[in-house]
């Protein structure tokens, strides 16, 4: 577009982008018609252009030079004497128009500039800066948010019973609506890291077939107060057009903290004011009657703050704890069905050895043995690899360089025949 302008400007103003000629002092100029070195020179209101003889033997002859004109009314005469041809430069035709491009010009090359830059974005996006304010939430419609499903959850089945009424009621909320029955507005799922309660919120989407929209809490905090509170607005206004669907905001704390918990100067105005807006949406004087539930996800409830979690708004707090025997036996085997096991793997055992692991250490536990197995050039992952696998992902890497006295080795053997009593311990009460 820039260059599109200067094209144009250029093709009716031929002269206007032409460089100008070196600039002199003055004093030079004299000096130099003194010596005899000028050949002709033009005299303008503005400023005197002139030509060095080609005999002069200097860097500059042949060139046209321009210098700043002094009043002075010898200069006609020093010129005479010295055999310089000279006359004066006539006014421009056309220098109302030079003048009035001076001043149109730069400021449409400012609207360039800015036009430019607001198509670009700020990120590259294709609403460009104006965007700012507008939701960042990612959107998955009926057939990709289908991919997941309670079936691909495993370990937590407390927390998939309590959601099964949530699915129920997006797919058919009549029976609850004629029995006078009221549906949670929000649900928040609560427990340790890697528990999976990002991928229990993507299941309850994909088993009642509704767009889901999935944020992060940290998505909606800007530099720019008031930036999260619009984002907020335009995300329940795109859920509302879509409704019935889903609303998932991972790391709720990140938003959600409890307004003056770090005294009079510890506030963050722009956060506060997304929690408003939030607080605002979930219970506000709502007629349009859109169905859109709200989930949330938090490893931090009690920095919640209470307004979020009085009944109207997060109704319900659904515990997603790790997993038990069971449980574990359950979400290794979801895993293992991506990759190859040899006949004398036994998941069971495995479970066993891994007490207090959450979904994600599982599945990380199975990649392990999975890459071992590679390293160690198998068809297929071993009883050997997972018990590997766990020693890494419990001990850290086998320092074999160390060579420990019988001391150590006393020590060591204590430590770890106290995990096994433990170990044993926990089976036993999961077994019973």
């Amino acid at each position: 577009m820039l260059s599109g302008l200067f094209l144009l400007v250029s093709l009716f103003f031929p002269g206007l982008f032409t460089p100008a000629p070196p600039r002199v002092p003055y004093s030079l100029f004299v000096h130099q018609v003194e010596s005899g070195t000028v050949e002709r020179a033009s005299i303008g209101q503005n400023q005197i252009r002139y030509q060095l003889k080609p005999e002069t033997g200097s860097e500059q002859a042949g060139d046209v030079l321009a210098t700043t004109p002094i009043f002075d009314l010898e200069l006609p005469k020093l010129l005479e004497e010295k055999g310089v041809e000279f006359a004066a430069t006539p006014p421009s035709k056309n220098g109302w128009i030079t003048g009035l491009l001076s001043w149109v010009i730069p400021p449409l090359i400012f609207v360039a500039i800015w036009q430019f830059f607001i198509n670009r974005g700020a990120g590259g996006g294709s609403q460009g800066v104006l965007s700012i304010g507008k939701s960042k939430a990612k959107v998955y419609v009926e057939g990709e948010a289908a991919k997941t499903t309670f079936a691909d959850v495993a370990g937590v089945e407390e927390a998939k019973a309590e959601l099964v009424e949530v699915v129920d009621f997006l797919k058919d909320s009549s029976r609850f609506i004629q029995i006078g029955a009221r549906i949670p507005k929000g649900v928040l799922l609560v427990g340790p890291p890697g528990t999976g309660k990002t991928l229990m919120a993507k299941a309850v989407a994909g088993e009642a077939g509704v767009p889901f929209f999935s944020i992060s809490g940290s998505e909606f905090v800007e530099m720019f107060v008031g930036v999260g509170s619009s984002r907020v607005r335009d995300l329940f206004e795109q859920a509302k057009k879509q409704a019935p669907c889903i609303v998932f905001i991972d790391e709720l704390d990140a938003i959600g903290k409890s307004r003056g918990a770090g005294g009079f100067y510890g506030g963050n105005d722009e956060r506060e004011q997304t929690l408003n807006q939030l607080l605002t949406e979930m219970d506000g004087f709502d007629a349009s009657g859109a169905t859109v539930i709200v989930l949330a996800a938090t490893n931090r409830p009690e920095s919640l703050d209470p307004a979020l979690l009085r009944p109207g708004r997060f109704d319900r707090q659904v515990l997603v704890d790790r997993p038990d025997l069971s449980g574990r036996e359950e979400i290794l085997n979801i895993h293992a069905r991506k990759v190859k096991l040899s006949a004398d793997v036994d998941l069971r055992a495995i479970a066993t050895r891994t007490p207090g692991f959450a979904g994600a250490d599982l599945a990380n536990l199975v990649n392990e043995a999975a890459l071992l197995a590679a390293r160690n050039r198998r068809e297929a992952v071993a009883q050997q690899d997972f018990a590997e696998a766990i020693e890494r992902t419990v001990a850290g890497l086998e320092k074999k360089s160390r060579v420990l006295n019988e001391k150590e080795k006393k020590i060591v053997a204590y430590h770890e025949v106290g995990h096994a009593l433990v170990g044993a311990q926990d089976a036993w009460h999961q077994s019973s």
